[in-house]
């Protein structure tokens, strides 16, 4: 085989090591027996919380060990048909088999970064919150160009979006925006893109074309199910409806219906506009869990994210990622100096990449390049 293939090949190979490795392989046959055993059990939906949670463990062990099965399948089935070819000189059927084993290559890299997601509340729904920071009418703007981002990667991924609530800039774009994005691993996903996102280019609102910085702050947080157990005490939330609004009133109602609960001891504040009061408690209070669980996350999390200071603006820390639309074009993350060009593929949702770099190296806990080094 040509050394390309033999490579596709090889990086085929170190996924489903990756893959065989993440979910135990070795005992895999063993556990999906025991789990099996455990269904039969006349007595496993005494308890419906319970019998759930077992039920999508078994099923997520189902998934893994077929989706692992298949690319190895896949793989040699590929790899015979590239060799017959080859020994028959059939140059068709080699091309075919090229071209399905670089498919395939992408399928088990995707399957890869996704056996990365295996902590407590990586499956599940997830809160975004969009704020624009130093900048004025230039964080506005930046602010809703990040909002159309992560909207077009969600929707790239299948997954359902809701805006929660929104606040307008003044002049264009939007001061504040937070979404609900329903589907499997959105919380895993999206949780590498907390942090500050900086913004260089040429200002459309300057009419001396002078260059300018902006600054958006993106925050992500899990929709805590019933498996994860946070305790509110009445006491220490205040609840509050108002009447809100939004740019042209297309997002957001305009009754007394939207409800903001403040949780006193953290100081949290969190808003639903919905067209039901009640939604809107709901919604609130599954947003102020959320945030709750992610600070006890943080607490207990022995991995804190590195720090990176922005030498421009001090109170806009832990900055992750900078997109510089001119002089050149780069958008660059500061993690994981995983970097691309291709600025407007990124701003179209083309996230993937990034999320993937920053997945691998909180497992590492290097980045891609230095690991790539290593080897």
């Amino acid at each position: 085989m040509r050394a390309e293939i033999q490579t596709i090949a090889g990086e085929i190979e170190k996924s489903l090591s990756l893959l065989a490795q993440r979910m135990e392989w070795d005992t895999a046959s063993h556990r999906l027996e025991e789990f099996n055993a455990r269904v039969e059990d006349p007595t496993l939906w005494d308890d419906p919380d319970a019998a759930q949670k077992l039920m999508r463990d078994r099923q997520s062990l189902v998934d893994a060990i077929a989706s692992y099965e298949a690319i190895r399948q896949e793989l040699s089935d590929h790899v015979e048909l590239i060799e017959m070819g080859e020994m028959e000189d059939d140059a068709g059927v080699v091309t075919e088999a090229e071209d399905g084993l670089k498919v395939l290559a992408a399928k088990a890299a995707e399957k890869e970064l996704e056996a990365l997601l295996n902590g407590e509340a990586d499956a599940n729904d997830t809160f975004l919150e969009i704020n624009s920071g130093a900048g004025g009418t230039e964080a506005c703007d930046w602010a809703a160009m990040l909002a159309r981002m992560y909207v077009r990667w969600a929707e790239r991924k299948g997954y359902k979006v809701e805006l929660q609530s929104e606040s307008a800039g003044e002049e264009v774009g939007i001061k504040s925006a937070s979404y609900k994005i329903s589907g499997h691993n959105a919380y895993g996903w999206l949780k590498s893109e907390s942090g500050v996102h900086r913004l260089v280019r040429i200002s459309p609102f300057d009419s001396a074309a002078k260059r300018h910085t902006s600054f958006t702050s993106v925050k992500v947080y899990p929709v805590v199910d019933d498996n994860i157990e946070i305790e509110v005490n009445p006491s220490d939330i205040r609840i509050d409806t108002y009447r809100s609004s939004g740019a042209g009133g297309q997002h957001v109602n305009t009754t007394d219906s939207a409800v903001r609960i403040t949780h006193a001891p953290t100081g949290i504040v969190v808003t639903s506009s919905e067209k039901s009061q009640h939604q809107n408690r709901d919604i609130a209070m599954k947003a102020l869990k959320s945030r709750l669980y992610q600070i006890e996350m943080d607490k207990r999390s022995a991995l804190v994210n590195e720090v990176h200071e922005n030498a421009g603006d001090a109170g806009w820390g832990n900055q992750i990622r900078s997109y510089v639309l001119q002089p050149y074009q780069m958008v660059k993350d500061l993690r994981t100096r995983h970097e691309t060009s291709d600025t407007q593929g990124v701003l179209d949702g083309d996230l993937d990449a990034f999320m993937g770099a920053t997945l691998a190296m909180d497992v590492s806990g290097k980045s891609r390049a230095d690991a790539n080094a290593d080897d």
